[in-house]
């Protein structure tokens, strides 16, 4: 066995690997950017080594230097983790020449299902249903356009060494396929280093749906089951799921037959997935084959019982599997959730800054969270805006989506932007909850994009009862200062005002036995709770049902999230209310002759220049971040006046790009 392990990534899967070596007694070592020094995973690991400035271009994804820390260590093997090298076969056969084994498949398997082209060609070969498509390379836009044509509309444009939703685009005629080869080969190009692009059929209504494989040198290779991972945003998976609601047995044996088949064709050994396309016929089509470990591989290890690291590194160590097919079998259900830096109330752009608070729920048997961040720590511009991956396991799936809710309810982050509301709102869904998925399901259900008001709260009169209770806390403390102006104390009250939006909710709140009660529309609730001032939860007991609410104190407002809900508050005596409502509205500035970032990023590119004339929708400059472009487009026609940024410059949130007339 290896006494000391090289993990080239950061981020959770570097503290996931770094948790079970050391359950297996093995040392570790943490390689990080000037960016990362702080990181958590540095802390974890028993040493660590710099490997270069902010940027994955200069540090994470320069083989050279791992080789080199490597060395400098004395490290026996390499676990890659998931993205930056861990599909680069070329950095796998560095490794092989230095002696330093490569905790991974071998470099044939990586080259062969590493290209997308090529691993098409060998799934066909090895009997695995494909989907029509081109195989070719395409070289620009008008080869692009032909080879769609011939297919036939829609279409998706894929990059041959891409992967986590990186360089892929959706055309549905012409124009969408000009665009989208020049977005997905400049995508592919600064994340994977190759822009090669190639064209297939797009499937609609699909279920995006993978099989866990795992490979030893000795020739055995098994299945682990499947894993639901159709939910998803911009062709990035948002929550999965172990097993499928939609998958029976006998499409499971057969999923399983053919990824194991298209394995051994490659001489497949370490972990690995092969993901397919799933119709809404059950019938299935190969779509790429991931040679690591996948993000999501903690559903898996639930149902299975598995520690997928473990045995990659006792395979990539010689060792067999320790199991055949007939000894695996899955047991309950897992669920698990992406939490990002990003706002999902703006279209989901990314978010950066210092995490002021961060305490996700405690982990149990049934509840588990794989962190690279910590309170305090930062969120940084330069990588994948992951904070966390939330993993719930129940009996069934009620129990586990349940725990799911619960879990996300307590999970609280504050000081950069994040998209547990809309994860809440999504395990709250009636579709999620029939098990009714597409890839296509959150475009088809926020078309508008996602905002407050998909969030429809089934017990308002909760929310509105707890901030009562706040309230009434705050004010006996206030009460109870002392050195103030006789005659001018704060008063308690029991008659206030509870305002939601435009919406006045009168309420009477007077002390009782263990709490208070509260009376609200003509209905009486008993509140139990030991909450103390400053705790970002609210735990306690309504009329003897539970309840844990999330709150905030921002000056007066009071900000309540809860299942998904999103809500500020003011609690104000009748008085208050009344003048409140008469306040004019304040109308936000014209900032339509300016185009603003929106989001923190670089400047790739622009696209106009002073004086040049601009119509509406025309594209104007492109962001980058977090290892993504955004397209920026002109919202009406107009005249560039003045061009503030710089191609290349770093951007805040609303800076000035230019200006029109």
């Amino acid at each position: 066995m290896f006494k000391k392990i090289l993990i080239a990534n950061r981020g959770e899967i570097a503290c996931r690997v770094i948790k079970s070596a050391k359950r297996m007694g093995i040392l570790t070592v943490a390689v990080y950017s000037e960016a990362d020094k702080d990181a958590l995973h540095v802390s974890l690991a028993d040493e660590a080594v710099c490997i270069g400035p902010s940027t994955s271009s200069q540090s994470y994804l320069v083989a050279d230097r791992i080789l080199e820390a490597c060395r400098s260590t004395q490290a026996d093997a390499v676990h890659p983790g998931y993205g930056f090298l861990s599909e680069n076969a070329e950095f796998a056969k560095q490794l092989d020449q230095a002696g330093i084994v490569f905790i991974g498949p071998g470099v044939h398997a990586i080259t062969s299902m590493g290209d997308k082209i090529t691993s098409k060609q060998l799934a066909q070969e090895a009997g695995v249903n494909t989907v029509p498509g081109s195989t070719e390379v395409i070289c620009d836009p008008v080869m692009a356009v032909r080879i769609a044509q011939s297919i036939g509309y829609p279409v998706m444009l894929k990059a041959s060494a891409g992967g986590g939703g990186k360089g892929m685009r959706v055309a549905f005629n012409d124009e969408d396929c000009q665009e989208g080869f020049e977005r997905a080969s400049n995508e592919a190009r600064s994340s994977f280093g190759d822009d090669r692009i190639f064209i297939e059929k797009f499937i609609e209504q699909p279920r995006h749906i993978e099989i866990q494989v795992l490979g030893d040198t000795h020739g055995n290779i098994v299945h682990l089951g499947e894993r639901e991972c159709s939910l998803q945003r911009r062709h990035q998976k948002i929550i999965e799921e172990a097993p499928s609601p939609f998958i029976d047995e006998e499409t499971r044996a057969r999923m399983g037959e053919q990824a194991v088949a298209l394995a051994r064709a490659v001489q497949y050994h370490s972990a690995g997935t092969v993901e397919f396309i799933v119709d809404a016929e059950r019938n299935f089509y190969f779509l790429e084959m991931n040679t690591r470990l996948q993000v999501e591989h903690p559903v898996t290890e639930f149902v299975t019982g598995l520690d997928l690291v473990e045995l990659m590194i006792r395979i990539a160590a010689g060792e067999p599997l320790p199991l055949s097919q007939a000894d695996i079998r899955l047991k309950g259900w897992a669920i698990e959730a992406r939490i990002y830096a990003e706002d999902p109330f703006r279209n989901f752009l990314p978010s950066v800054g210092r995490l002021v608070r961060y305490a996700p729920p405690s982990g149990t048997e049934h509840v588990r969270v794989d962190t690279g961040v910590y309170e305090g720590g930062e969120v940084s511009i330069h990588y994948d805006p992951m904070i966390a991956k939330l993993i719930t396991y129940g009996a069934d799936r009620e129990e586990s989506i349940q725990r799911m809710r619960r879990a996300l309810n307590e999970f609280t982050i504050r000081g950069v932007a994040h998209n547990i509301s809309f994860l809440g709102a999504l395990v709250n869904h009636p579709r999620f909850a029939k098990g009714q998925l597409s890839t296509n399901l959150i475009a088809e259900e926020y078309p508008d994009g996602f905002d407050a008001t998909n969030v429809v709260h089934d017990d308002p009169a909760l929310l509105i009862i707890v901030c009562a209770v706040i309230h009434r806390r705050y004010r006996e403390r206030a009460a109870q200062i002392s050195g103030q102006l006789p005659g001018y104390e704060p008063q308690v009250g029991q008659q206030w005002v509870i305002v939601t939006g435009n919406e006045h909710h009168p309420v009477e709140i007077c002390p009782a036995e263990q709490g208070y009660d509260v009376t609200y529309a003509d209905l009486t609730y008993h509140v139990e709770s030991n909450w103390e001032f400053g705790q970002p939860l609210f735990r306690g007991r309504i009329d003897g049902v539970d309840v844990c609410v999330q709150v905030e104190r921002r000056h007066l407002i009071y900000r309540l999230f809860h299942w998904g809900t999103q809500v500020d508050m003011l609690a104000l005596s009748a008085r208050a209310a009344g003048l409140l409502s008469l306040m004019p509205v304040k109308e936000p500035p014209d900032l339509s002759k300016f185009l603003l970032s929106p989001m923190p990023g670089m400047l790739a590119s622009l696209r106009v220049e002073v004086g040049e004339e601009v119509k509406a929708g025309q594209d104007l400059a492109v962001v980058e971040a977090m290892k993504m472009e955004n397209v920026l487009r002109a919202e009406r026609d107009g005249k560039v006046a003045h061009i503030v940024a710089t191609v290349g410059e770093t951007l805040a949130v609303d800076q000035v790009i230019l200006e029109f007339e």
